[in-house]
């Protein structure tokens, strides 16, 4: 297969829209009320080290993605089972982030458009772009991400300005202990940015400093995770904890705000622009791990399936759920447990175990050889 190759400002552009997605517009630990920053904070702590699990872990077979160490743990037969099953939650979770998409389109900037049309059209965009590689999707997410940080600053910037904050609305601090945070935390504040870092392991290979790598993504990472705490404690400034979990797209509200000298109003484009560009590479990068998979099951280039899948994608975006509502509640409590724990912790912590079995056994077996010829 054709080796593609991306530089370390790409793998960064990368890692940081991916973290960003949607959940930025939808806002992060907000269950937790008005101590929603120190859940993310915490939240934060862990997911540097679950970061430093999935960098660890590629680290053990370098230049080997996801599902070529499947193999090598457990040979062809039920390596291609689990590819399957990786592919399959990649493409499912595609749909989810491609349905957040439809839905903000829908409600805030075409809602006389059916989101059917608004989601075709994001897929085949995908599409194009995943046929033509990695490679072009990394250089895309580079030159659009200092636009994007440029937006989030001005947002900042222009809610202050319009005094559109509120201090109290985050007392009192701790007010009904930890409790609360933990529920919060675990596990879903850890499987939505953090444990998504899975896709690390079938985008490393393709990075041309891999002895770089691991700092330029744990950079990339706490970058991206501080927007996303700066982006909840607007929320919750601006808002207030009642409204913000009442509204659907808590930092479109928030923007919606803003009014200096009656002047500069309704920046809905800067979330709307953020968030577009978010679920861009962040579907992207699920489809593409799901190509992959493919391609290694059938031993055929991923591009040959990029167009179809990505027209698979389009439509369960719309039959996974009925409505808005229960796309919510399925995310929030059927996925974690089900599918994002065990497959984004579980057979992962696996994976390492029996790598680190095989390595020790294979310096042990070398070690005896050694002594036998002396």
């Amino acid at each position: 297969m054709l080796k593609e190759n991306i530089s370390l400002s790409q793998l960064a552009a990368l890692v940081f829209n991916f973290q960003i997605g949607s959940s930025i517009v939808f806002g992060l630990a907000l269950d937790a009320k008005e101590d929603a920053w120190i859940a993310l904070i915490i939240a934060f702590a862990l997911g540097i080290l679950i970061t430093a699990f999935y960098l660890y872990l590629s680290s053990l077979l370098p230049g080997k993605n996801l599902y070529e160490m499947f193999e090598y743990c457990f040979k062809r037969p039920i390596a291609i089972c689990l590819s399957l099953v990786y592919s399959m939650y990649f493409l499912y979770y595609a749909c989810r982030i491609i349905r957040d998409f439809g839905e903000l389109i829908s409600a805030t900037v075409l809602p006389t458009t059916p989101i059917e049309f608004s989601v075709f059209t994001l897929l085949l965009v995908i599409g194009y772009v995943l046929y033509l590689g990695l490679e072009v999707l990394a250089r895309t997410s580079e030159i659009f991400t200092p636009y994007a940080v440029i937006f989030m600053v001005l947002l900042c910037v222009f809610l202050y300005s319009g005094k559109n904050l509120d201090l109290s609305n985050i007392k009192p601090i701790l007010g009904e202990g930890f409790d609360p945070l933990w529920k919060v935390i675990f596990p879903y504040e850890l499987i939505r940015p953090y444990g998504q870092l899975l896709f690390l392991t079938f985008i490393l290979p393709s990075v041309t400093r891999l002895d770089l790598s691991s700092k330029v993504v744990m950079i990339s990472v706490i970058f991206s995770s501080l927007l996303l705490i700066a982006s909840s404690v607007l929320i919750i400034l601006s808002l207030g904890q009642n409204i913000a979990l009442r509204s659907n797209f808590p930092l479109l509200s928030a923007a919606r705000l803003i009014s200096i000298g009656e002047f500069i109003q309704r920046v809905d484009a800067i979330v709307v622009f953020t968030m577009v560009l978010g679920t861009l590479v962040k579907s992207s990068i699920y489809i593409y791990g799901g190509l992959k998979g493919l391609e290694y099951i059938f031993t055929i280039p991923f591009r040959f399936f990029a167009i179809p899948i990505s027209c698979v994608v389009s439509l369960f975006s719309i039959f996974i759920a009925k409505g808005y509502s229960d796309h919510i509640n399925e995310g929030l409590f059927s996925n974690p447990f089900l599918l994002h724990v065990p497959l984004q912790f579980g057979l992962p912590l696996l994976l390492t175990v029996i790598l680190l079995f095989k390595k020790w056994r294979g310096k042990h077996h070398s070690k005896q050889m050694k002594e036998r010829n002396m």
